[in-house]
């Protein structure tokens, strides 16, 4: 299929089929019915290439995530809607893919504006160097280089987007958005992860927005932990702050789970990621539960999804969501519920229904967030909950919560 005609109809199409279901800028939109992914996906179906979907660029051979992948187009269109680019902005992009969300930045920023994009492994910068230049978008910066560092050699930046998964906000990147600047990235925190808008204001990085997503983690960050049960057939992802290890909850799932239920429902494509959210902003026992189809053979209580659902850990006792079809109403045919395991089994589930109902009162709340560097004393914290990393320290509060 070599027909330019056909491939601006292919585009188009999944243009289309983007802004039905989320409208964009109109500079967004133009950028996306102007640039060619299939040309920065060589040796792709170009059907394949405009559909809906991520595809892998670079395998890992140490783990199933893959090293570089590009990412599904109506993400890509979400993000580059929080980062509101601008004509002649300076921005850097942290994880170069195959070069397509670097030619979409160029086309906003214009003639007058710069684009710098890096990534630590030298194939995916040769990849998207090569994309770029066989697209003509010959003058956008690409650079081997450790994302986590940044770009200081061309920084000031009015705006840096992050395409890649990140559990904390990099010191080096302080310095190199300018005041003012705007900051989008993938952050996971609790075990689940949001793209979340940013401002600079000062000292430190203001929220305005936050959309539910899913990157491949940013090499060097180690901020996470993951602790097994059950020969391993389950799985708890969790914060290096949190005191969850597998030598208390080694008997966990020895007995059967106490269950309890909420009065929430959810229809059947109706997301419920926002209970998640909910709870991370008051309570320090969040985090991700993961249990293999081997578990379930062997007994173990379903999760709501079985491979990322919240889950709620104290101790040797465990709560996480569950749901369950009932069909008692015909557009929400499914009830929200926890299990809970261990001898504060049940009063971590009554947590866990309470963050439902807090949730189901108001679904699509987000709270504000605020990021400070580590060392920021508590009495200059905001009002709301902290959270602790390397680089940062993250408050979130519902008390200022946008929607």
């Amino acid at each position: 299929m070599n027909d330019t005609s056909t491939f601006d109809d292919l585009r188009n199409r999944l243009v289309d089929e983007i802004i039905t279901k989320r409208p964009l800028p109109a500079p967004i939109e133009r950028a996306l019915r102007t640039v060619r992914r299939d040309l920065h996906l060589p040796g792709l179906d170009p059907a394949d290439a405009y559909t809906n979907r991520a595809v892998t660029i670079k395998d890992n051979p140490d783990g199933p995530l893959a090293l570089s992948c590009a990412s599904v187009p109506s993400t890509v269109a979400m993000m580059l809607a929080q980062l509101a680019p601008q004509p002649g902005d300076h921005i850097l992009e942290v994880g170069a893919g195959t070069g397509y969300n670097a030619a979409l930045l160029a086309e906003l920023v214009g003639h007058e504006g710069k684009v710098t994009t890096v990534d630590i492994d030298p194939g995916v910068v040769l990849h998207a160097r090569q994309a770029l230049n066989r697209t003509g978008y010959e003058h956008v910066r690409v650079m081997e280089h450790d994302g986590l560092k940044g770009a200081p050699q061309h920084a000031p930046y009015t705006r840096m987007i992050a395409t890649v998964g990140l559990w904390d906000v990099p010191a080096s990147w302080w310095q190199q958005l300018a005041d003012g600047g705007r900051l989008v990235l993938p952050l996971r925190w609790r075990g689940q992860a949001r793209s979340v808008a940013l401002t600079r204001q000062g000292d430190t990085l203001v929220s305005d927005g936050m959309e539910l997503c899913g990157f491949v983690p940013i090499i060097g960050q180690t901020g996470e932990r993951t602790t097994e049960l059950a020969d391993g057939t389950v799985r708890l992802h969790h914060d290096q702050d949190q005191p969850v290890g597998p030598d208390q909850l080694a008997e966990v799932l020895s007995t059967p789970p106490i269950e309890l239920w909420s009065q929430a429902r959810v229809g059947s494509e109706e997301t419920f990621d926002g209970i998640w959210l909910r709870a991370t902003a008051s309570d320090d026992a969040v985090c991700r539960i993961e249990v293999t189809s081997k578990a379930l053979d062997e007994g173990v209580r379903c999760p709501a999804i079985p491979g990322r659902s919240p889950a709620l850990v104290s101790g040797s006792s465990l709560a996480y969501l569950i749901a369950e079809r009932d069909n008692a109403d015909p557009e929400r045919p499914s009830r929200l519920g926890a299990a809970g395991y261990g001898p504060d089994g049940a009063a971590l589930a009554r947590t866990l229904i309470a963050h439902i109902a807090a949730w189901s009162a108001d679904r699509a709340a987000a709270p504000h967030m605020t990021i400070h560097p580590a060392g920021t004393a508590d009495v200059t914290l905001p009002e709301g909950h902290a959270i602790d990393k390397e680089d940062s320290r993250v408050v979130l509060s519902f008390a200022m919560a946008r929607t």
